[in-house]
């Protein structure tokens, strides 16, 4: 069911609600413009908005602009800081935001980002980041196949390590949650790797080079399962893998999902349960089980790439159904809405 839209200002393509407890009304979300020229401009912005579903509002209450964002990320609530939004963009800078002046009293709701701080970490595009457990780290992938592993401390951000990953675009990275030292990454090559930072440059766990027929382009480890990963990919297939076996997944299921699997989400409560953003496909949820992973609700409100998706870590609905906030690329547009799925029932 719908709840409420809205257009942005550029081409859409993150969102992401915040983490934090107090902050969990809080919606960012992020575009990427080329504006074609002798010399193109790749600009961006990130909105912010106020979700009330129970009222149907999505209230726009801070607006930045930026270079052109391919992803945005919240901190991890295992930090002792207050919420944080990371920002990899088209220049190669990784930007880290502190929200500020947003109370998490009923009124006044609102606030500001504030840059805390910014490094160009590289001449390549920053395409995607992920943060560690302890929100100590971000890793990021880049154009031209590397990863960066960087920290943030005293608010500066420094480089741990680079290397060479891929042999094109690396579109996703992945901190394992259950074992912060290993690091996965998937790229335009096809490939799926594990990289152990405990080595410097980081030594090669594992890599697959045979199951993905395109570009993987997301990956998610399930967050109750130490054995689970997911994978997506441009071939449109949504993989499982069990990991129990280090040196190689052993087992992988999959399931088509009609369009390029962009996004992996995970239910921020129910166990196996997946949000994909597929492109032309618009979205799904995903049922992951003991048997072959299940669309049990699709989206198709949208009229363009289904890019950005993202679970309101807020309690349940009645119903057993959460928030859901979408977004889609050349039509600029922002959804809210509640599936019609009952999830304590899945």
């Amino acid at each position: 069911m719908d709840v409420a839209h809205c257009y942005l200002e550029g081409n859409a393509d993150a969102v992401e609600f915040c983490l934090h407890d107090g902050y969990q009304h809080v919606l960012a979300a992020s575009t990427y413009t080329l504006q074609e020229g002798e010399q193109p401009i790749r600009a961006g912005s990130i909105s912010l908005f106020d979700v009330n579903a129970e009222k149907g509002n999505l209230e726009l209450f801070h607006r930045v602009d930026t270079a052109g964002i391919f992803e945005i990320k919240w901190s991890t609530v295992g930090s002792n800081v207050g919420p944080l939004l990371a920002q990899a963009d088209a220049d190669g800078y990784l930007r880290i935001y502190s929200l500020e002046g947003c109370s998490n009293e009923e009124k006044p709701r609102g606030g500001f980002l504030n840059e805390v701080c910014g490094e160009k970490i590289s001449f390549s595009m920053c395409l995607f980041l992920d943060w560690n457990p302890a929100a100590t780290s971000i890793s990021v992938g880049l154009s031209d196949g590397s990863v960066s592993i960087t920290t943030l401390a005293e608010s500066k951000i420094e480089k741990l390590q680079e290397w060479k990953a891929h042999d094109f675009e690396l579109w996703t990275t992945c901190f394992d949650i259950h074992q912060p030292q290993l690091v996965y990454t998937g790229s335009d090559d096809c490939k799926f790797s594990c990289w152990d930072m405990r080595d410097n440059p980081s030594g090669m766990v594992f890599q697959n080079s045979k199951v993905h027929k395109m570009g993987v382009c997301c990956i998610a480890k399930s967050p109750t399962d130490p054995n689970t990963i997911l994978t997506g990919s441009y071939d449109e297939y949504l993989r499982v893998w069990d990991l129990r076996c280090i040196s190689r997944p052993v087992n992988e299921t999959s399931v088509c999902l009609g369009g390029g699997v962009w996004r992996i989400k995970h239910h921020p409560f129910v166990s196996g349960l997946v949000l994909a953003a597929c492109m032309h496909n618009g979205f799904a949820i995903v049922k992951i089980g003991d048997e072959k992973p299940e669309v049990v609700e699709a989206y198709s409100q949208h009229g363009s790439l289904a890019y950005g998706a993202d679970w309101q870590r807020a309690k349940l609905l009645p119903g057993g159904s959460t928030i859901v906030a979408t977004c889609s690329f050349y039509d600029r547009l922002l959804r809210v809405w509640r599936p019609k799925s009952d999830f304590c029932c899945i």
